[in-house]
């Protein structure tokens, strides 16, 4: 007595010509590349950006990724804004990418990124648990809202700079577009460099530079489910602002 309906939708035809991109490799495997993403790079094609981005890049450097599922996002499971740089794992068969997909949805990973915001924080350290969806008015934008989904941000002060900036991990427990952005603006925070979120603050980066990088990322292999840990420091433009600036209580 059970019926079901099944709608076949169209397969997005693969048309993607492979193009020699720079990005870091930090970590891979027969099932998994792991790879450090320079920032203004674009990860998959979209209006605007059809070539050059990061897809195109590992098609180039592992044409097998574009057979796992013939879509303009082979192996890519999750995403960085252009703007931010760091960590991704991408996956490289079939059977990777499904595996990846669960731990994500089940908060299996962990993600934990360095930000440079604007202001210096009461507390050491806390969470933000605010529902994320797109902001009502500034359509580009996402935004807190009652009728968003769920999202959870942990956060912990590193260093307080006399400048008027904080240098903060932030711990991503969900994945929702513009998280770390939108939470922090949320309780006044933004983060440096943002035009998007912060558009009035005078940025010490270039223009399409957020100070935003995912630098620690852990994963169950899919294969065996083993625990893999990886890192990256921050990267030469990020590393020159801090450098220039004063922490609290350093003479």
């Amino acid at each position: 007595g059970v019926q079901v309906e099944v709608l076949v939708q169209e397969i997005e035809n693969l048309d993607l010509v492979p193009e020699p991109v720079d990005f870091g490799v930090v970590y891979e495997d027969e099932d998994i590349l792991v790879v450090d993403k320079p920032a203004g790079l674009v990860v998959h094609p979209a209006p605007g950006h059809w070539t050059g981005t990061l897809v195109h890049g590992l098609l180039y450097r592992d044409p097998k990724i574009g057979l796992i599922n013939r879509v303009l996002r082979p192996g890519i499971v999750h995403r960085l804004d252009s703007t931010t740089s760091g960590l991704m794992v991408v996956a490289r068969t079939s059977e990777a990418l499904d595996k990846l997909v669960l731990s994500f949805k089940s908060r299996a990973v962990g993600k934990k990124y360095l930000a440079l915001v604007w202001g210096s924080f009461r507390s050491p350290e806390g969470k933000i648990e605010e529902p994320i969806g797109r902001d009502p008015v500034h359509r580009l934008r996402m935004a807190v809202v009652p009728d968003g989904r769920d999202s959870l941000t942990e956060y912990r002060v590193l260093v307080r700079y006399r400048e008027g900036f904080s240098l903060v991990e932030c711990d991503l427990k969900t994945g929702r577009t513009h998280q770390i952005r939108v939470h922090l603006r949320h309780i006044g925070h933004p983060l440096v460099g943002d035009a998007l979120y912060a558009p009035r603050k005078t940025s010490p980066l270039p223009n399409e530079r957020v100070f935003l990088h995912s630098w620690q990322l852990t994963i169950p292999h899919p294969r065996d489910g083993r625990r893999l840990s990886f890192r990256v420091p921050l990267p030469a433009d990020l590393t020159e602002i801090l450098r220039n600036l004063h922490p609290e209580g350093a003479r």
